[in-house]
């Protein structure tokens, strides 16, 4: 007779503790319910897609849901290439941000007018000044609002970057009653960009322009080909905690 209680004691334990299956499949589906909220919330596609993948492949590893997974709808991200980088979250926005440059600098560097690196944690820009202004001013050409537009771009979708505007010349003295000198064509130029950038939406406070004359050449001004390298405009991002 005991035995016979002991048995029906466990069955009935057994029973008793059958709810915290439901129980954990319950929690389960909540899990999965939030995650695919905060990657709605997110507002990028690539990072939604790699969300839902990865809930799906929680789903069918999980014995009860793999039963009923064609109950849900998920979209088709299949045309969307997602680098493992960005699928672990391992891509850091440094690595996004410099992806980004360089993939616009590829589409429109035909003549070799724009080039990037990265020194000290900070992401420069470097275009030929040629291609920006006409000699001795520094009214915008229009061939380079296109490039502009693609930086106001970066400046939307990094909005933790703040940017300075670092404008250069060679040793060619300028004098006239408009600049005095290559210090305050170089400081109009970077201003004229800056002013371009404000009227297009970024914040003031993200932006600094400064005018550096031909104080920091890149190479020696010994030839015109020099000078033409020396005459240029540098748009410096970094991170706004830098900001000092």
């Amino acid at each position: 007779m005991k035995e016979t209680k002991i048995s029906d004691s466990l069955l009935s334990n057994d029973d008793d503790a059958g709810w915290l299956v439901t129980y954990a499949d319950l929690v389960t589906l909540l899990l999965v319910f939030f995650v695919l909220l905060y990657a709605l919330s997110s507002n990028e596609k690539a990072k939604l897609a790699s969300a839902l993948e990865s809930i799906k492949s929680q789903m069918q590893a999980n014995s009860f849901f793999a039963k009923h997974i064609d109950m849900f709808d998920f979209p088709d991200y299949g045309n969307q290439q997602i680098s493992l980088e960005e699928r672990t979250g391992l891509m850091s926005r440094q690595d996004s941000l410099i992806r980004d440059i360089n993939k616009f600098i590829t589409q429109n560097n035909e003549s070799n007018d724009l080039t990037s690196f990265v020194r000290m944690g900070k992401i420069i820009i470097r275009i030929d000044g040629n291609y920006i202004f006409e000699p001795g001013v520094a009214e915008i050409n229009k061939g380079f609002i296109p490039i502009l537009q693609r930086i106001l771009d970066i400046m939307y979708e990094y909005p933790d970057y703040i940017l300075n505007i670092k404008g250069h010349t060679d040793d060619t003295q300028i004098s006239s009653e408009r600049y005095p000198s290559n210090w305050e064509l170089s400081s109009a130029r970077a201003t004229q960009v800056l002013r371009y950038l404000i009227k297009n939406g970024v914040a003031p406070e993200r932006l600094t322009a400064t005018g550096y004359g031909s104080t920091l050449p890149l190479v020696s001004n010994s030839s015109e080909e020099n000078r033409e390298k020396n005459r240029r405009v540098e748009f410096v991002l970094e991170k706004e905690s830098y900001q000092y």
